[in-house]
């Protein structure tokens, strides 16, 4: 009896713990937000919805995500917290209840040489281990398995320690699977000689062609006064002596005209002052001539595995360990399934059900040795998912930003189920997105707008999904919206022929992409689209290809020097004001000397969160008080920075500061639908949908005749998609040819023409299973696509 009472007393007084149910988020004013006060509900599915650029990123990520961060940062000592990224403080007023926030978001998987899909998911761990129990003959631990550690054999004295013990060895070996001519990079560099020098020039006459190393430089000096090899001898005539002098002789010191220098072969030289660094920082013309000079080539002696031969060598079933990772995902699993022995029975379990979670999360069609540079942001996104799915974490905040991204509807459903498991073990998912199946699912959904940029920034809608459908708002008016199939389509002009395409999965495709018309390939996630338009259509005379990787900028750059609008514009202010244009750029003359024309000061405080203040010198403005008193049109050249696009298309357009370069510029920023930013916004706070649509203003006056898009409703709200397709429609009425690697369903019922790739992913795809138009496979219905279209077109 007592029991059953102290039960009740314990069940009638809820515990105080229990009462912190919600994340308050007062007073936000991150980038556009204007003083927002949202309430969300702990261990639900809140997902934030809006048109681009309303601010759903600065509340989610930039306010809710960053200050979790921040206080976890702040809970390691100053020591490790100064290796670490320094975050500031949001702007917000209040935060209350913030749990451990985990951001899965879209940034590519870091393209470092030996990461693969294997060991971003922690899979190729657990196979090592299998490996190094099962494999036959036995080779050693696991670690003789991975191509991340070499093997290595020493001799001496060497103390090995092992607790408190020190023994003290002869020799020591450690045996690693490293492949030792590719050095676990599955690729071998080797350099062509022909673009280094012209065989027939001997070195007086300018035999080498590496940039920077002129007869009339001090590399000429060295070369010639070296002694080594004659300079008027023709290349070709050298002896074998001479060729590796010139080539490969280590650094010698040598006295050329008095002075003491270090002379050093050719390829060493160029392999530590070129070939060593970044591809992507270095100058135009010496990146062209290392992509010209550098060939890379499958490793001969591992054959791409990255492997060592032992490695290879020891096989469970008659599979090696690079057969096992060559293979794709859902095979991989069907062979652990088919592995019984009991001593690694958990391992084998643990095994089965990370190879379930890629298949679940649409991945099955992934293998382990996939390089994780090559992944798209959607799929390097669904990647990092796999990791937290297996996590026993719970009660932790997951944010994700537009998971949907590269996700056929069929795959959609898959991703909303595991969104709904996370939930399910207890923890709060945020997410950012615009597809309304993902609404659909939502327990709570936040409606951010009513427009964006400065006409954004407020919340115009809290509740439920219902609620949401009758609250008037764009998100909601548009929630129901169906694209219908276009009653009449257009008439191919000419086609674009396609013959054995063999990239990546495809099997000897063969189709002809019609041209003059809006041509839609589509397929689900892995099937194959991306191969055969960016592996079979070359880059190249009259190709534009548009696709969503970053814009290369640093915070200095803005849309108006990103488009080329900064230029008329400079010129037109220096032309009214009889000065030079130079004194425009706040790059340049006209910077503000405190700040040197960035605006703000950026004070970095150590241990502490850097700090980014306004600079008091300019008051943000970026130029020097002389420059501002130059007008054009009643303007100085900071206000027309800080117009958005419409209203600087008005202002360019008529009376004193009519520019007609600079109206046409801002009429393609309009056409893409970016007309809420300002001409001086940073770059880099721009959101992945709205850099794909700046490169498609700037690459609109390009001469091409096919514009080949990728995904571009990527981030786009369901009101801007009409916009879009409004677009598409202008450029192909104009004449071009227009090819959208494309999963939105509106996108679909509009083309012209469809090319749908499948029927599965990966070896299950790469094949054509449909071309014709839209009205054709919804009457068809034979593809997994034709259900999803004829469903949303209510056919």
């Amino acid at each position: 009896m007592s029991t059953d009472t102290r039960t009740d007393s314990r069940s009638a007084a809820p515990h105080g713990a229990d009462s912190h149910d919600l994340i308050r988020v007062l007073g936000a004013r991150v980038n556009n937000l204007k003083d927002v006060s949202v309430e969300i509900p702990k261990r639900r599915l809140t997902v934030f919805t809006g048109v681009s650029g309303s601010g759903k990123s600065s509340l989610v990520f930039g306010t809710v995500a960053a200050e979790s961060q921040r206080l976890i940062n702040e809970t390691y000592s100053s020591f490790v917290q100064g290796f670490m990224p320094t975050l500031a403080r949001p702007e917000v007023d209040v935060l209350e209840g913030l749990t451990t926030a985990i951001i899965v978001d879209q940034q590519r998987l870091g393209a470092d040489p030996r990461s693969t899909v294997g060991t971003a998911t922690d899979a190729n761990a657990m196979l090592r281990i299998l490996f190094s129990r099962l494999g036959q003959p036995h080779i050693g631990s696991p670690n003789a398995f991975s191509f991340n550690v070499a093997s290595v054999r020493a001799s001496g004295a060497i103390t090995v320690e092992r607790g408190a013990k020190k023994t003290v060895k002869a020799t020591f070996n450690r045996l690693g699977g490293m492949c030792p001519r590719c050095e676990g990079c599955g690729t071998v560099t080797d350099i062509d000689l022909t673009q280094l020098y012209d065989d027939s020039k001997s070195l007086s006459e300018g035999a080498l062609t590496v940039p920077g190393y002129s007869m009339d430089g001090w590399y000429g000096r060295i070369f010639k006064g070296s002694g080594f090899f004659d300079p008027d001898k023709p290349i070709r005539k050298y002896t074998k002596k001479e060729l590796h002098d010139l080539l490969h002789k280590e650094p010698t010191k040598i006295k050329v005209e008095g002075i003491n220098l270090t002379y050093e072969g050719l390829i060493p030289k160029i392999q530590k002052s070129m070939l060593s660094k970044d591809v992507d920082a270095l100058q135009p013309h010496v990146r062209a001539f290392v992509e010209r000079a550098m060939t890379f080539t499958v490793c001969p002696e591992c054959d791409g595995t990255r492997l060592s031969e032992s490695a290879r060598s020891s096989k469970i079933a008659g599979i090696s360990i690079a057969d096992a990772c060559a293979m794709q995902v859902s095979d991989l699993a069907e062979w652990v399934r088919a592995l019984d022995e009991p001593s690694v029975a958990p391992l084998l379990a643990a095994l089965v059900d990370t190879f379930d979670s890629f298949a679940e999360i649409g991945l099955g069609y992934l293998s382990l040795d996939r390089p994780s540079g090559t992944l798209s942001g959607g799929e390097a996104q669904r990647v990092k998912m796999i990791r937290h799915l297996g996590s026993s974490l719970t009660d932790v905040t997951y944010v994700f930003d537009e998971p949907t991204v590269g996700l056929h509807p069929h795959d959609i459903q898959r991703m909303n189920g595991l969104l709904l498991r996370l939930r399910d073990k207890g923890n709060t998912v945020l997410v950012v997105e615009h597809k309304p199946e993902v609404i659909a699912i939502a327990d709570h959904v936040v409606d951010l707008g009513p427009g964006a940029g400065t006409a954004g920034g407020t919340v115009c809608f809290e509740g439920t999904v219902d609620g949401l459908r009758t609250a008037g708002t764009v998100t909601g008016r548009h929630f129901d919206d169906r694209a219908r199939l276009k009653g009449s389509v257009r008439k191919p002009t000419g086609t674009l022929a396609i013959r054995g395409a063999t990239a990546h999965n495809l099997q000897g495709v063969d189709v002809d992409i019609p041209l003059g018309v809006l041509a839609v390939v589509t397929g689900v996630a892995g099937s194959g689209k991306s191969s055969l338009v960016h592996g079979s259509i070359p880059p190249g005379e009259g190709v534009v290809s548009v696709d969503q990787g970053a814009i290369r900028g640093s915070r200095r750059s803005n849309p108006a020097t990103y488009t080329g609008l900064l230029e008329p514009i400079r010129k037109a202010f220096a032309k009214a004001n009889g000065v030079k244009p130079a004194l425009f750029s706040a790059n340049s003359e006209g910077a503000c000397p405190v700040c040197n024309g960035a605006g703000v000061i950026y004070t970095d405080l150590a241990m502490m969160a850097g700090v980014a203040t306004t600079c008091e010198e300019c008051e943000g403005k970026r130029f020097q008080a002389a420059v501002l008193e130059y007008h054009l049109g009643g303007r100085d050249i900071s206000e027309v920075l800080a117009m958005s696009v419409t209203e600087a298309e008005e202002f360019f357009g008529a009376g004193d500061a009519r520019i007609p370069a600079a109206h046409a510029i801002l009429g393609r920023l309009t056409d893409v639908g970016l007309g809420y930013l300002s001409l001086g916004q940073p770059l880099t706070t721009l959101s992945g949908g709205e850099r794909q649509r700046l490169k498609l203003a700037t690459h609109m006056a390009d001469k091409g005749g096919v514009y080949i898009l990728d995904e571009p409703t990527a981030g786009l709200h369901l009101a801007d998609v009409e916009q879009l397709l409004g677009l598409l429609d202008r450029l192909v009425d104009s004449g071009k040819s227009v090819i959208v690697v494309e999963h939105h369903q509106a996108v679909m019922a509009h083309a012209d023409w469809i090319i749908d790739l499948g029927p599965g992913a990966g070896h299950d795809g790469g094949r054509i299973v449909f071309e014709g138009t839209p009205a054709d496979l919804v009457a068809a219905r034979t593809t997994l696509t034709a259900t999803h279209l004829a469903a949303y077109v209510n056919a």
